[in-house]
């Protein structure tokens, strides 16, 4: 027979975020030292296991996404302070493990805490996509990793539907309304890993998205219209991607948990509540002064 080892996908995940935060740190901008890097993924392996201790009273198996969780955090965020990161990650544990709708999670926990860390530090954190830098190999390198898991998970459309939609609603509702609109401007956006990381690795979490084509277009035109109404009514922030995910990932969970036999007036008044402090958060961010932080 065929000779095949398949690793957890869990696994698979880390070890690929992982590949591309030891390159980064060799050959791009990546802020954080060797051994900040061990403390937080120490930290985190500790913090998760803790959590799954609390709430089982047992821990049946190692969980691989916590540290994928750190890992993103750590490849799409810059603290001014260390606590912080350490801080944003737990919460999103926490988040993964307790703010839970129908028995799942209602956001991915690493875009989770980029926003926990945007609505409390917006001055102290920040979102910045410079730090893989925009090295061609490097996007190859993240391309052939990412399918790899994609393919196994059957999220491969949402990037490929997401660009499309993407390029089509900046052209469609963002170039009118900015009279110095340049389409090399979206394509360069493209060039830098980072950005593809976000479309590769942070739309495409296999529990907050759907699971069927049609639901995983709607979720990726849902993404680039938000995100592209942002751009043409604030001008281009990193942020907005991120808000946008935040808020269309917490409606799917919601919409796809939606059972006729729960309507009752409580649960109407939760899922009101749930859905109007989302868009609290996004319109909360969107009124900080934005500052631009220089890769150096």
């Amino acid at each position: 027979g065929v000779f095949k080892i398949m690793i957890h996908i869990q696994l698979q995940q880390f070890l690929t975020l992982l590949t591309l935060l030891v390159i980064a740190k060799e050959t791009a901008y990546l802020y954080l030292s060797w051994l900040e890097i061990a403390g937080i993924l120490i930290f985190t392996f500790v913090a998760e296991h803790l959590l799954i201790y609390s709430k089982y009273k047992e821990v049946k198996h190692i969980s691989y996404s916590a540290l994928s969780t750190a890992l993103g955090v750590m490849l799409m965020m810059f603290a001014v302070h260390y606590w912080l990161y350490l801080l944003v990650i737990v919460v999103a544990l926490i988040q993964k493990h307790f703010l839970r709708w129908h028995d799942r999670h209602l956001f991915n926990p690493s875009n989770f805490a980029l926003i926990f860390a945007l609505v409390f530090f917006f001055q102290d954190a920040h979102i910045v996509l410079g730090q893989l830098g925009d090295d061609f190999w490097l996007q190859g390198i993240l391309l052939v990793l990412a399918l790899a898991i994609l393919l196994r998970v059957k999220r491969w459309f949402i990037p490929v539907s997401f660009t499309l939609f993407y390029m089509l609603s900046q052209y469609l509702i963002v170039a009118p309304s900015d009279p110095m609109f340049l389409m090399e401007d979206i394509y360069d956006r493209f060039y830098t890993v980072s950005f593809v990381l976000f479309v590769a690795f942070m739309l495409t979490d296999p529990r907050t998205t759907p699971h069927f084509y049609i639901g995983q277009g709607l979720y990726s035109l849902g993404i680039a219209l938000g995100a592209a109404y942002m751009d043409a009514y604030y001008g281009f922030r990193v942020q907005h991607l991120f808000l946008v995910l935040f808020l269309v990932t917490g409606l799917n969970v919601l919409i796809e948990t939606f059972q006729s036999e729960s309507l009752s007036p409580l649960y109407n008044i939760k899922l009101v509540g749930m859905v109007m402090m989302m868009v609290g958060i996004i319109f909360y961010v969107q009124a900080q002064v934005p500052y631009y932080l220089e890769m150096q």
